[in-house]
């Protein structure tokens, strides 16, 4: 008689618990480090936290006014189209011409679930798997980790300090590979702070046509430049590519509205559709809600943002001022965003209260433990050695964050 043997266990469906697709899946270093912040300030502690890239303004009162009565218009309790209402899109339009001279239809226009949403499904999209997307660094964490999502390979070009954080044609070029397929193009860069001036710009457009390839570009800090830099939008530089590029925004840093959770994508018809059926399913409709504040926010002029960049000018200043001022610290001075981004290579492999610090995420570590501030490693953005700081936080608390920086290595 066979004796039946009974399954193992490892073998049964039960036993992988998480997708290994998710699983891949880091979570946002940035929001982590943020969160941890204002954990311990909730046990009482004084930690002042450099973490999340989240200006410190309240949204402006006309566009709070806007949501307050959309609440109470029985029409945005329903659902609407799923890639978003017709009179935001053509406020995109218009919005987009004003400011960027980039003209387009509402067809053009997706209107999606915050920046994040915007760059998943614009790669989802375009990449198929196995097809490479070319991905400065330092780079914002959820580039690559959306790029994977979407069955794309990120392949990552370093730019250091001393080329001002921005690649060169050349070095992407040596990158290129016959499976690339996508430019990531961000400027002003989170997490630098770089901004690529126009005649960079119109190269780097002009080596992506000569390749047949996609561009992506970021264009969410479009309005945070400093220093009167000549810059653009890349397919207004670069006309030739309209057709094959992607481009993303949203109203989170311009007017303050991080919590709102409303960006866009602005491409082709053909993938603009493609993407809006992804979203049907994934999401459907924005908050009517926020997508009326978001009408009155582009919608309206700029001086809110101007005041708020005088603010966050004056912080740049101060913060590069005082970085620099610590020994084992070189920060360059960012002219975009709201980001400051030294190098800490000088304090590395040095002995501090007993503890070898060997890397920047020891140190961002080491500087929470011991001086109760927060900031995010450079491991986090594809480039050790170094660390993120974002000055939109109150002139009070961004002094006394680095004043106690620079007391725990003096």
């Amino acid at each position: 008689m066979t004796e039946t043997s009974s399954p193992n266990p490892a073998s049964t469906p039960r036993d992988k618990r998480v997708s290994t697709r998710i699983a891949a899946i880091a979570e946002s270093a940035t929001l982590k480090v943020d969160a941890k912040a204002k954990a311990l300030k909730a046990e009482g502690r004084p930690v002042i936290g450099f973490g999340a890239g989240e200006p410190d303004f309240p949204t402006p009162s006309y566009i709070v006014d806007a949501a307050v009565d959309a609440c109470r218009d029985p029409k945005n309790h329903r659902y609407t189209p799923a890639g978003g209402l017709p009179e935001l899109k053509q406020a995109i339009v218009e919005k987009t011409k004003r400011d960027s001279g980039y003209e387009v239809t509402p067809a053009q226009v997706l209107v999606t679930n915050g920046g994040k949403q915007a760059i998943y499904e614009a790669f989802a999209a375009m990449l198929d798997p196995g097809d490479e997307v070319i991905v400065p660094a330092p780079y914002w964490t959820t580039y690559p980790e959306a790029i994977a999502l979407a069955g794309g390979v990120p392949v990552e070009v370093l730019a250091d300090e001393t080329q001002d954080y921005k690649v060169t044609v050349e070095q992407l070029e040596a990158a290129r590979t016959e499976r690339t397929k996508v430019l990531l193009f961000v400027s002003p860069s989170n997490p630098t702070g770089a901004v690529y001036t126009a005649d960079e710009i119109r190269a780097i457009g002009q080596w992506v046509e000569d390749n047949n390839l996609w561009v992506l570009t970021d264009e969410i800090y479009e309005h945070l430049v400093y220093d009167d830099v000549e810059t653009g939008s890349l397919p207004v530089l670069c006309p030739f590519l309209a057709d094959n590029c992607v481009v993303v925004n949203g109203v989170a840093k311009t007017y303050a509205m991080t919590g709102w959770r409303v960006g866009w994508i602005i491409g082709p018809t053909d993938l603009i559709k493609a993407a809006g059926n992804l979203q049907s399913h994934a999401t459907s409709n924005v908050a009517n809600v926020s997508q009326r504040a978001a009408i009155a926010a582009v919608s309206g002029d700029l001086a809110a943002v101007d005041e708020m960049k005088v603010a966050f000018d004056r912080r740049r200043k101060k913060i590069v001022e005082m970085l620099n001022q610590v020994e084992g610290i070189y920060c360059p001075t960012p002219l975009g965003a709201f980001y400051a981004y030294p190098s800490v290579k000088g304090l590395l492999g040095k002995t501090y209260d007993g503890k070898v610090i060997d890397s920047s995420a020891d140190l961002a570590e080491y500087i929470l433990e011991k001086a109760e501030v927060a900031v995010v490693p450079g491991e986090a953005f594809g480039s050790p050695g170094y660390l993120r700081l974002s000055y939109a936080l109150g002139d009070d608390d961004l002094v006394e964050g680095i004043t106690r920086i620079q007391k725990l290595f003096s």
